[in-house]
């Protein structure tokens, strides 16, 4: 195994639930490492099979405050310390601020990345956002809640362009996504998948369109963990790549 954790913190994403879907760096961190941070039950906690010999820590129930002082204990005394995320850490992680407070600490962090759900979802549907001629595009966002979304960035403009969405955080209120989805553009027909737990062994998917699926997802049962994806590349409308024509794969290796 080649040299890789040192003293320090490393903010590493779990992926969306499958434990196999961790980046090979990721593992070897927690193979080294000596205090493991897990975010609670968002993380597939056969994870932590893999560092047996770490001190392990559940953050479900600490203050931001008790997280950066185990991670400022764990570096003092020269220990590899792993903070491990759901999905990847660019997208709802946290990461800037606990970064911040590490760094005015004079505390050295680093990032893995990891599998975000989003993918982690296209995968169990076997789909793909970017479809030729239907969405070239995602939208990655959520519904405003504790944490506020910019005015620019309500859901009735994003649905103006009706292109791919992929919609975090939200499924309680799927009821109000979908007005506004409506409100803003996207038509009352648009396909909806709700992915429950993607990749988890329990995934669960519940599928519809803008006007029926809320009641489809709390006839499901479903109030958390899941991702709310729309669009038209959901639906049977397909037009193949032509990546793959024996005339655009010359012109293109020929570009």
């Amino acid at each position: 195994m080649s040299e890789l954790a040192s003293p320090g913190v490393w903010f590493v994403g779990a992926g969306p639930g499958d434990k196999e879907l961790i980046t090979l760096k990721g593992y070897r961190l927690l193979q080294q490492a000596d205090i493991v941070i897990y975010a609670g039950s968002l993380i597939n906690t056969e994870l932590l099979e893999w560092c047996p010999q770490a001190q392990c820590h559940d953050s479900a129930s600490l203050a931001l405050e008790a997280i950066i002082g185990l991670m400022e204990d764990g570096v003092r005394n020269g220990k590899c310390v792993v903070r491990l995320q759901t999905g990847d850490l660019s997208l709802y992680g946290s990461v800037r601020e606990q970064g911040e407070m590490l760094s005015a600490r004079g505390i050295s962090w680093q990032v893995v990345p990891g599998v975000s759900a989003f993918l982690g979802a296209a995968a169990d549907l076997g789909v793909e956002y970017t479809v030729p001629e239907v969405s070239q595009s995602l939208i990655i966002t959520r519904l405003e809640g504790r944490t506020p979304v910019p005015e620019k960035e309500q859901l009735e403009s994003f649905a103006a362009h009706q292109t791919s969405m992929a919609i975090f955080l939200s499924v309680q209120r799927i009821n109000r996504v979908a007005e506004r989805l409506t409100e803003g553009g996207y038509p009352p027909e648009t396909p909806v998948a709700v992915v429950y737990k993607a990749t988890w062994p329990e995934r669960l998917v519940v599928r519809g369109t803008l006007a029926d699926i809320s009641e489809k997802v709390r006839a499901a049962g479903i109030r958390k963990t899941a991702l709310i994806l729309v669009g038209a590349f959901l639906g049977e409308e397909y037009h193949y790549s032509k990546l793959y024509d024996a005339g655009f794969s010359h012109e293109y290796r020929q570009a």
